[in-house]
């Protein structure tokens, strides 16, 4: 679905910068009243946890630098 290893994602903070953001707007969208945009993205979010998370495996040698 998407490139999770692009080098855009090297960086932890902005890994979490994007599940915040995914989840966040899921739970606008639930309270807003709007079920399927909330679980659409409520979805993508876990997802990402999966992906940028659990999943992830940086490129060798690129786990100390920062960008």
């Amino acid at each position: 679905m998407f490139d999770l290893d692009h080098p855009f994602f090297r960086p932890l903070w902005r890994r979490l910068a994007i599940i915040a953001l995914c989840l966040g707007w899921g739970l606008f969208e639930f309270i807003m009243g709007n079920p399927f945009w909330g679980t659409l993205f409520a979805g993508l979010g876990v997802y990402c946890v999966w992906g940028f998370l659990i999943d992830y495996k940086p490129e060798a040698g690129t786990e100390n630098k920062t960008e």
